[in-house]
């Protein structure tokens, strides 16, 4: 597809939250609902796109300033404000995990929060004053920056997504409470990849992709003090349909569990 006919990119946030596990470092995965217009079905990451409100410049923020998020994604300073408030958000919207409270502290206990929760899903209030209402500051401090993803040019919904890691923090749950997503779970990155082996859920390239890279560690501090240089990376497409058409870094590798039909697959209707 040419350039200028190409749909056009909405920013967008992911966090894949870890813990450690008997089994290995453990992410928290959830199986999004069919009907969702995109990747409906597919087990991610909880995440979603950028709210305009979330490029609140007056949200009380600890931790690496806007500039250093600006620098490692690439972006200005407005859009990468606005890429980790909506990693925070989307966080607290999708499971229930609050990245904020003090600036030495998380909440402790954001299931009390669940009605500002709901009002946050339905956009009735921003992030910015949802935490100036609760008196809370942003987390920024807990997150790392991981990979930067662009849908390819093909797909009707376009995301340019940056991909952020967070510990899950202690004295919280992660839940399956939003609508988005029909199964949630923990489960060991490595466990996670024999599943797509197997044909047990359906990966997109970059869950895989980050995946692997968890995977490769043996604990939740040694994945966190590891430096990225992040690139981002658009999927190309070659002959074929669905999936099974697009070409990136080890897709040879990703595609060669897709021998069962599954690379006919599109990321939306």
């Amino acid at each position: 597809m040419a350039e200028s006919s190409a749909v056009p990119v909405r920013d967008a946030s992911t966090v894949v939250l870890v813990r450690d596990g008997a089994d290995g470092i453990e992410v928290f995965l959830q199986r999004r609902v069919k009907q969702m217009a995109f990747a409906g079905g597919m087990t991610v990451f909880p995440g979603g796109g950028v709210d305009p409100r979330d490029r609140d410049a007056d949200i009380r923020w600890t931790g690496p300033e806007v500039d250093f998020w600006a620098d490692v994604f690439s972006t200005d300073e407005e859009s990468a404000r606005a890429l980790v408030c909506a990693a925070v958000r989307e966080t607290f919207e999708e499971c229930g995990v609050l990245l904020a409270g003090t600036t030495d502290a998380v909440h402790d206990d954001p299931a009390a929060l669940f009605s500002e929760r709901a009002r946050l899903e339905a956009k009735e209030i921003s992030l910015g004053e949802f935490l100036a209402a609760q008196g809370l500051v942003l987390r920024a401090d807990l997150l790392r920056p991981l990979a930067h993803w662009i849908t390819p040019e093909n797909e009707s919904r376009r995301y340019d997504t940056r991909f952020f890691l967070a510990s899950m923090p202690d004295r919280q749950e992660a839940d399956g409470e939003t609508s988005e997503a029909a199964e949630t779970k923990w489960m060991s990155a490595t466990a996670a990849l024999a599943d797509w082996d197997a044909g047990n859920h359906f990966l997109l390239p970059p869950t895989w992709t980050q995946l692997r890279d968890v995977s490769s560690f043996t604990n939740v501090d040694d994945l966190l003090a590891a430096q990225r240089e992040i690139t981002a990376i658009q999927p190309t497409i070659s002959d074929g349909s669905g999936i099974a058409g697009l070409r990136f870094a080890d897709s040879d590798s990703y595609l060669a569990a897709l021998s069962d039909g599954r690379g006919q697959t599109s990321l939306s209707p």
